[in-house]
């Protein structure tokens, strides 16, 4: 399945190429119960055709109204909706979200000038490529532009005074290093989360009736695949949880040569040990190499069922993504 955000950038660009004005939405913030992440895009054209979400409906439908009402002619605005109180930095929808949250939208508005389709252009090669971007809003004339970044774990959007940056970049993966029980449901609530989900299997007795729905199936060695030019990316995750050195260690050994915010492999306090061993004395890899594994992998949940432990190896994933220390849990 392609990424929603690569499909909402490349209808944008059509519409530009068009000839057509498009109003660019991002959720900026959330606050309580809210249906959309920030980072979340949407684009639309004045006579409400539009891509993407920002809400469960409610926002979309408002946004789109008052965009062919004439609204929303400025360059670059904040829209707050849900919330009914002053506030002097964004102005104040009426509109009040089913679920009791706040949205805070960025909503730019692009005619079909060269810059804006160079930008649109630009900003679709990053979310298909292989590492992150920071994209730059100013607040003061709406002049945006993309620049590197230089940690990939962190806040999705940043707010100042004069201009909003917004981390963009190819979609979460994860890479499951071999089937078993865990790996099942580590991929179901992966895809749950958004996650483009990729399951390396070479064994046939294991794959033959692999019915993971949203779950892409390499019939390889996860070692091999991870170690193929542009399958591991910034925004990747790869995990081993087979038991199986031949598949686990493998893929460990190729898995910190890449990018890859986050590499995992399952086993006790004491098999991981001896993992470590291993993979120093027979495997090559650096001290350096190694402390970039989480081994225990996951969180210290007292998991003990494969559900509970694919809990604990997600929300890992996801404290590690969202730049949080363990210690700050």
């Amino acid at each position: 399945m392609q990424h929603l955000d690569v499909q909402v950038v490349e209808q944008g660009l059509a519409w530009l190429e068009a000839g057509e004005t498009i109003w660019l939405c991002t959720v900026l913030s959330t606050f309580g119960s809210s249906p959309r992440a920030p980072g979340s895009i949407m684009v639309a054209r004045e006579d409400g055709s539009h891509l993407g979400s920002l809400s469960g409906g409610c926002v979309e439908e408002d946004f789109l109204a008052r965009v062919q009402r004439g609204e929303f002619s400025q360059r670059v605005c904040i829209e707050r909706y849900g919330d009914l109180r002053e506030q002097p930095s964004a102005k104040r929808s009426p509109v009040q979200l089913p679920c009791g949250g706040i949205l805070e939208v960025l909503v730019e508005r692009l005619p079909p000038e060269l810059g804006n389709r160079q930008h649109l252009a630009e900003l679709l090669a990053v979310l298909r490529g292989q590492q992150q971007k920071l994209r730059t809003v100013s607040l003061l004339d709406g002049h945006c532009s993309l620049r590197p970044v230089v940690h990939a774990g962190g806040d999705t959007v940043a707010v100042s005074a004069e201009c909003i940056s917004i981390r963009v970049g190819p979609a979460a993966r994860l890479i499951i290093a071999g089937l078993s029980s865990v790996a099942r449901i580590c991929a179901e609530f992966a895809v749950a989360l958004g996650y483009e989900v990729i399951l390396c299997e070479p064994r046939e007795e294991e794959y033959r009736d692999f019915n993971l729905a949203g779950v892409r199936l390499e019939k390889t060695f996860p070692s091999v695949f991870i170690a193929e030019a542009g399958n591991c990316h910034q925004q990747t995750a790869v995990v081993a949880m087979t038991h199986d050195p031949r598949i686990d260690d493998l893929a460990m050994m190729e898995a910190v040569k890449t990018d890859a915010f986050y590499i995992g492999v399952m086993g006790s306090r004491r098999t991981s040990d001896k993992r470590a061993t291993r993979l120093l004395s027979t495997g090559g890899l650096t001290t350096q190499e190694l402390e970039r594994i989480h081994m225990p992998i996951g969180l210290a949940l007292g998991s003990k069922t494969p559900a509970e432990i694919a809990l604990a190896v997600m929300a890992d994933i996801l404290r590690v993504q969202r730049g949080i220390p363990r210690d700050a849990l």
